[in-house]
Order: C-alpha cells, then sequence, then structure tokens
C-alpha cells in the first residue's frame, strides 16, 4: 500500500515493489489502448509512466473525491501521453481502467486523445503544447490568493521546452515566487522528427538556471530518485524547482526503447503480441474489443463544481453629457471601485488583473497602485498572461486580463481557445481597437476581433458605446461566470444622450446581455452601430432628421448575439444600415445578415464597414478615407432613400 504525501523522507522497500509492480500493469494499459484504438502515442506514454505514477500516487489527491478544494494541482503538460496519464489515474483507483482501455479515441468517450479535464484527476485540457506551464502558474497563484495551500505539479516534454510560451512562463513564476510549484520534464530526448538535438538544439538546464530556477536531475525510471527529486523540489525554500527526468522512450518494450518512430506509431498486431509477452501482463486484448463494440463507458462521471462568485458590484457611476471620461477610463474606475468594495469581505471571492505593460493605456494603474499583490505584470509576453489568467479565473478568482486588441485577441488566440475548452471565467478587456487607434496604423487596427472571437463558442463579446454602459457592463460581468471579452476603443468616447439630453445609459438603466437599445426613433430606415461609432451615427442622424429622413439609430452592445426582436423592428421599415468600425465581412453587419436570412425577413441591408487595412493617421480622417465618416453616412442613407422611393429596395 502507497501512503500519500511526501512527508516521509524516502519510500520504503514495499512502496518501490508496487510502484514498480503497477508500472508493468500501466504500460501493458498503454500497449493496449492504443492498439486497440489503432492511434495514439506509446514512446512518450511509456517513458513518462512511472513519472505519472509517482506524481499521482504521492500527491495531495482523494481518488474518491477529485475536486476537494486542498488538493494538489497536477497539469499535463504533453497531453499526447494521455495514455500513460489514464493508465496511472487507473491504477491508483480513480475510475475502473478498463474503461479507458477499452473506449480510448473512442466517439463519446471521456478519454480522449489528449488529456481532457471531465477525467477525475485531469486539471486542464492541452495538447497544443508549451502551455502547461502558463496554467500552472496560473493554479499557483490562486493557491496563495485563496490561501488553499496546495502544490502544483507541472508534467512537461523535453521538445516543448523550445517553445517560447516555456520561457515567457519560467520567467513569471521567478518574478512571483511560485515556489509551490515544480515542473518535472520527461527528457527522453526523441521527439516526432528525430532527437531534441537534431529538431531543436536547446540547453534546458542552463535555460531554467538562467532564469532563477532550481535544477535537479534524476533518473526518470528510478522511483526512489524521482521521490527523492520532488521532495527536495517541494521542500526548497524561495525559488520555483524543475526536476530533469532522464528517461528511454518506449521504455519496457526492448525494440521500442529509443525509437522515435514510436512517438506517434502504434503497433501491428505481430509486435502488441512480443510486447504483451515482454512485459509479462495479460493478453486481454479480445476482452476489451468486445466492450469496446458495447461502449463501456465511464460510469462515474463527477462533475467538476464550478466556483461561486462572491461580488458586491456596488453602485454604478452616471458620468453626464459634458464629461469627457471615455470607455477605457470608466473600466479602470469601475474596477478599481469593485476591487475597493470587496476587499473588506473575509468570504469574498479575490479580484485581480493583469496586464502585459500597458497599465497607463489600458487603466489598470490605479488598482496596481492600491491592490498590488492583487495585480500582476506580465512584461510583454502575451501568450502566457492569457492562459495564466485563464487559469487562474477558473481556479476561483475574478480575473480581468486588460491589453490592446491585437495583442489581447488577435496574438492570443490560441491561448484564448483553449482558455475556452477548459471553461475558464476570463474577463478580456480589450482597449486599442479598430480605425480609432488612429496613428498607430495598420500594425495596431484589431479590425477583426468579432470575426476572430466568434469562432469560440463559449466566449460572450461586449461592445459599449460610451463610459456609463462600459461602467455597468464591467459590473455585471463580475458576476457572471464565463468568458467575457469587453471591446473599446482608444479615443474619449462621448456620453450618449437621449434627445433630452440626459443619458441615455444613466439612472434606470440596466445592462443585460443580448439586448439591444434603440437610441432614436424613425420608421423609415434602421442605422445599427455598436461601440464607438453610435455617436457617429447619432451626428448623422441629426442631420437625416433636418432632411426628412425619420431613421432609427440601434446600438447593438452585443454584436454576436444580437437582439433579435430589436432587429425584427428595424425590418419593418425595410431598410437595415449597419455601420461599424470593423472588418465588414466578419463582423456587425454579416452577424445581422444571417439572422435576417434565417428569420426570413425582408428588407433592405447594406453594410458599412472596414474594407482594407488602414493607414496611419488621425482616426477621422482614417475614417473618411474607408467611406466611414458622418457625411459619407448620411450619403448612403440618402442614396437608400432614393432607391426605395423609386421602387427599388
Amino acid at each position: 500500500m502507497i501512503e500519500r504525501g511526501f512527508e516521509k523522507e524516502k519510500l520504503d522497500a514495499e512502496e518501490i515493489r508496487e510502484l514498480e509492480r503497477l508500472a508493468f500493469l500501466a504500460r501493458g494499459d498503454i500497449v493496449k489502448m492504443t492498439t486497440l484504438a489503432g492511434s495514439g502515442h506509446p514512446g512518450g506514454s511509456m517513458s513518462s509512466a512511472d513519472i505519472f505514477l509517482l506524481i499521482y500516487a504521492k500527491a495531495n489527491l482523494r481518488p474518491t473525491d477529485p475536486f476537494f478544494p486542498p488538493r494538489d494541482r497536477i497539469v499535463i503538460s504533453h497531453g499526447h501521453t494521455s495514455p500513460g496519464v489514464y493508465a496511472a489515474l487507473g491504477r491508483v483507483g480513480f475510475f475502473n481502467i478498463d474503461a479507458a482501455i477499452s473506449t480510448f479515441r473512442q466517439a463519446g468517450s471521456v478519454f480522449e486523445g489528449h488529456v481532457d479535464s471531465g477525467v477525475p484527476g485531469v486539471e486542464w485540457n492541452t495538447g497544443n503544447l508549451g502551455q502547461g506551464l502558463s496554467a500552472g502558474c496560473g493554479m499557483a497563484l490562486a493557491s496563495r490568493l485563496l490561501r488553499l495551500g496546495y502544490h502544483t505539479f507541472v508534467l512537461m516534454s523535453d521538445g516543448e521546452q523550445a517553445k517560447g510560451q516555456v520561457s515567457e512562463a519560467r520567467r513569471f513564476a521567478k518574478k512571483y515566487d511560485l515556489k509551490d510549484l515544480t515542473v518535472v520534464i520527461d527528457y527522453n530526448r526523441l521527439q516526432i522528427s528525430g532527437s531534441i538535438d537534431e529538431v531543436m538544439p536547446q540547453d534546458i538546464k542552463a535555460s531554467y538556471q538562467a532564469d532563477g530556477w532550481e535544477v535537479i536531475e534524476v533518473d526518470g525510471h528510478d522511483f526512489l530518485e524521482i521521490y527523492q527529486g520532488v521532495r527536495e523540489a517541494i521542500y526548497k525554500e524561495d525559488t520555483p524547482a524543475v526536476i530533469i527526468a532522464h528517461t528511454v522512450m518506449g521504455k519496457g518494450v526492448s525494440f521500442m526503447e529509443n525509437q522515435r518512430e514510436f512517438h506517434g506509431r502504434t503497433l501491428t498486431s505481430e509486435e502488441y503480441k512480443a510486447a504483451i509477452a515482454e512485459l509479462e501482463v495479460e493478453d486481454d486484448l479480445e476482452r476489451y474489443r468486445t466492450l469496446r463494440q458495447e461502449g463501456m463507458f465511464m460510469e462515474w462521471r463527477p462533475q467538476r463544481p464550478i466556483p461561486s462568485l462572491r461580488v458586491d458590484p456596488g453602485d454604478p457611476f452616471t458620468y453626464e453629457a459634458e464629461e469627457k471620461v471615455g470607455n477605457r477610463k470608466a473600466f479602470g474606475r469601475a474596477l478599481t471601485d469593485l476591487a475597493q468594495k470587496n476587499s473588506s469581505r473575509t468570504n469574498g471571492t479575490p479580484i485581480v488583473a493583469l496586464d502585459c505593460d500597458l497599465a497607463s493605456s489600458v487603466q489598470v494603474e490605479e488598482f496596481e497602485r492600491l491592490f498590488p499583490d492583487h495585480f500582476f505584470e506580465g512584461g510583454v509576453q502575451e501568450h502566457n498572461t492569457a492562459t495564466v489568467a485563464g487559469a487562474l479565473s477558473k481556479e476561483g478568482a475574478l480575473t480581468f486580463f486588460a491589453d490592446f486588441g491585437v495583442f489581447g485577441v488577435d496574438e492570443t488566440y490560441n491561448q484564448h481557445r483553449l482558455n475556452d475548452i477548459n471553461d475558464t471565467n476570463l474577463k478580456l478587456i480589450c482597449t486599442h481597437t479598430g480605425l480609432d487607434v488612429g496613428q498607430d496604423g495598420k500594425t495596431h487596427h484589431c479590425i477583426d476581433y468579432l470575426g476572430v472571437m466568434r469562432n469560440l463558442f463559449g466566449f460572450k463579446v461586449i461592445v459599449p458605446a460610451d463610459p456609463n454602459q462600459t461602467d455597468r457592463v464591467i459590473r455585471y460581468i463580475a458576476n457572471r461566470w464565463g468568458n467575457f471579452s469587453v471591446i473599446m476603443g482608444r479615443e474619449k468616447e462621448p456620453v450618449i444622450t437621449k434627445e433630452d439630453g440626459t443619458p441615455f445609459f444613466g439612472s434606470g438603466y440596466l445592462f443585460e446581455y443580448g439586448k439591444g437599445d434603440l437610441i432614436r426613433g424613425g420608421d423609415m430606415g434602421a442605422i445599427i452601430t455598436m461601440g464607438g461609432m453610435l455617436h457617429r451615427a447619432l451626428k448623422a442622424w441629426e442631420v437625416l432628421w433636418e432632411k426628412g429622413y425619420r431613421i432609427q439609430v440601434i446600438n447593438i452592445p452585443c454584436p454576436l448575439d444580437p437582439d433579435r426582436e430589436i432587429l425584427r423592428e428595424a425590418s419593418r421599415t425595410g431598410l437595415i444600415v449597419t455601420y461599424e468600425d470593423h472588418h465588414i465581412d466578419t463582423g456587425l453587419g454579416s452577424r445581422v445578415g444571417n439572422i435576417l436570412h434565417e428569420e426570413g425577413w425582408h428588407v433592405r441591408l447594406r453594410k458599412m464597414g472596414i474594407t482594407s487595412y488602414g493607414a496611419s493617421g488621425k482616426s477621422g480622417d482614417l475614417f473618411k478615407l474607408q467611406g466611414l465618416d458622418e457625411p459619407i453616412l448620411v450619403g448612403v442613407v440618402e442614396e437608400e432613400m432614393g432607391r426605395k422611393a423609386n421602387g427599388r429596395l
């Protein structure tokens, strides 16, 4: 019997014998499940098997209660070694190993080809190499902020150490003194295309040492050495540690050992029989084949609890028409106010903010000044910061990641995709979007954020129109679980008013996701817009009104989930003009057009948006160059009114 924990100075002989017995069974499991599925990664799974078994057997975990809050967190960064992970988890009691073997990579099974957090014992879905250490950093931060006291282990491959995000995470972990974080690297020196020295030479040990980590080297197939290395890493005093575990690809089967082809190739029937014989485990593949045909899915599927959000949203600020605040400033003030309202609550949800060397631009400097222990400066390391923020949010901290649009959306799409797959609770705040960025030029004009984010099934996108709506949006998302992206520009958006001059989104206004806003009424057509374009549309409306055109102006703050009822009413006017500071083919206009077609509403649709990369210049000039300034909008509506009068709509 193996006792849990790393308190003992060393493993006793009985524990070592039991681990060695399980190791043979686990390698047999790996061979069986990959052979049965006809795909998978047996080689690396077998080289990591002893590491997996030791960590899962000794960490502070409860197989019968896999989600108890102070459990140790284990991130498998090299997710393709899922056969080894499932074998280890099954053999230490998390589930019936038969379910993993028989349904590995079968449609509908939780035992997917890359580790999946639906499996008890798996904390984070991985597959894209190089992101696991960043996720581990987020979990280690959460342990500190939530005062849970757990240890975070990140198990990695050697090949992925070449990725830039890994070095970003190393620096972040050292900067924030994540001493309760231990990395274990399976150093088998082989990857898909050959040896790591041939594919991309790197000095893994020197890289970690250069970033201030403690480096420990062990034999990755010696349980006593692995245990001692982990124990040394855990009980060090002041720095994160990495264990480089020297291993053998395909360990345990002689013809597989040190053969890179078995990184991603399964065994032939003859090779399978030879491997099973050498491992001296039962050849029961036919039984598993029958179970697979019957669909033996895991019966026990514990549900991962969603952390409760205990946040006082406070009272919204209302900005008057003459105040020049802008959306990003309103975000910063709302965030700070939320933190101040909740900082003294003993059982409240901790509020944190992350930034990538843009604190003054994204307006989180005041938050940093008042709450330095809850602010994390990631530097010019957007990939790492995005993943850290996602993992931190999933663990129960209310996490805001603020960045420019081209960095927070475009550059980090893959990280947010993995966040979304992992059901995080990230609040992504992106400023400096669209042509509104102006003189910084085309490389900094994020004009495709909707086209990008609409591919993520779980992200909700909100584009507030003015500082009042922004304030209320921030308070709204603080109390809603899920991934939200709030988009705003660079310039100071003016306060949107009613016709009597009072704030439209002021006293009495409540933001509701998916609800549109009828800003001005009319029955001859409708201008549908969002964000910083609304005040421009209202200027055009004034001109059109004087010319006798009664046109609606509608604000759609949730462009991926627009208000269908308000669109229905707009369609009854016979004309809709969509007006946006976004790529014309992937933004609001296209979403509105899809809905009109789906619903069968017959209406003339005219889309106005960005049709090419912008230039460097003042935002007003850029809008004019793109055919998006107010006079051109007036001209488009007049043109459509002429078509309508001539019966050509």
